[in-house]
């Protein structure tokens, strides 16, 4: 608990401070609200949501990894899938600590989510992978990240690895 805490203070006065966020390295690179440090085999876990339908006030650009149907799917104004075949049960978190969630790049946003990034010139940078499929040991259902070997964006439906243009 005490760790979480200290994360989300630090995220909360560094992104205040700073409004561009550097996780394992020192400097973001061009234009990114959140940056990752190169050659890790670490993505980001998507929410793993029961039923993505059942979800209200939805922003374009929304990510999850829709537990019901076992696939990673994006609101761009309607529900797009990631990942063509259902992937692998996730178990449920039963962590009873939820909060607010955090915002980076702004004081306040009317997107609601666990983390939000909100910016009119900046970006997020996926964490940067090379081959994925290969050097990620364990990855987690809704698992994304940037393949540098292929240039492509990666989804991880807990079965299979999709790839994005």
């Amino acid at each position: 608990m005490k760790t979480k805490l200290s994360f989300v203070l630090f995220m909360f006065f560094s992104c205040y401070l700073f409004s561009q966020v550097a996780i394992g390295k020192d400097t973001v690179d061009g234009d990114a609200l959140l940056d990752f440090a190169s050659g890790t085999t670490k993505g980001i876990i998507l929410p793993n949501v029961d039923n993505n339908t059942a979800m209200t006030n939805l922003t374009p650009g929304t990510l999850v990894f829709d537990k019901t149907s076992m696939k990673v799917k994006l609101y761009n104004g309607i529900w797009k899938e990631l990942s063509d075949d259902s992937g692998a049960n996730v178990s449920t978190n039963t962590n009873t600590d939820i909060g607010d969630g955090v915002i980076i790049g702004a004081n306040t946003s009317s997107a609601e989510g666990a983390l939000v990034l909100e910016s009119q010139e900046k970006a997020l940078i996926l964490p940067k992978i090379n081959d994925p499929v290969s050097n990620v040991v364990n990855p987690y259902p809704g698992m994304i990240c940037y393949d540098t070997s292929t240039k492509l964006l990666c989804v991880y439906n807990g079965t299979d690895w999709f790839f994005w243009q």
